[in-house]
């Protein structure tokens, strides 16, 4: 396996900032991406597409949290009440990411970027 690893190519110092941040926002992280957002504003990342990625980062967030609330709410035998309905946010304008897949795993984005 380390042989492996060594001999992938590197990815871009970008890439990187860009997963890493769309990891941080998916899994909560108390830091908030803060970091990688400072490095891709440093190497001229534009906002759009460092939008597009918090977008999709989100988007995963929510639907694991959604979905894991719908496993909990089958296992009890309570009736929950219903969350109260989130205020509605200012959609951030941005260019639209063509992502060619077969059939999705997942629901797209409320842009309709897809996250698969």
């Amino acid at each position: 396996i380390e042989e492996i690893y060594m001999s992938a190519p590197e990815l871009h110092s970008s890439i990187v900032a860009l997963v890493s941040l769309a990891a941080g926002i998916a899994a909560k992280h108390p830091d908030m991406g803060l970091c990688q957002l400072k490095k891709l504003r440093v190497m001229d990342i534009p906002d759009e597409q460092i939008a597009t990625v918090v977008e999709i980062a989100r988007h995963i967030r929510d639907e694991a949290a959604q979905k894991l609330d719908a496993t909990f709410d089958e296992k009890v035998d309570i009736a929950l009440p219903e969350p109260a309905p989130a205020p509605a946010k200012q959609r951030v304008t941005m260019p639209e990411l063509k992502i060619q897949s077969g059939n999705s795993c997942c629901s797209s984005t409320p842009s309709c970027q897809s996250c698969c």
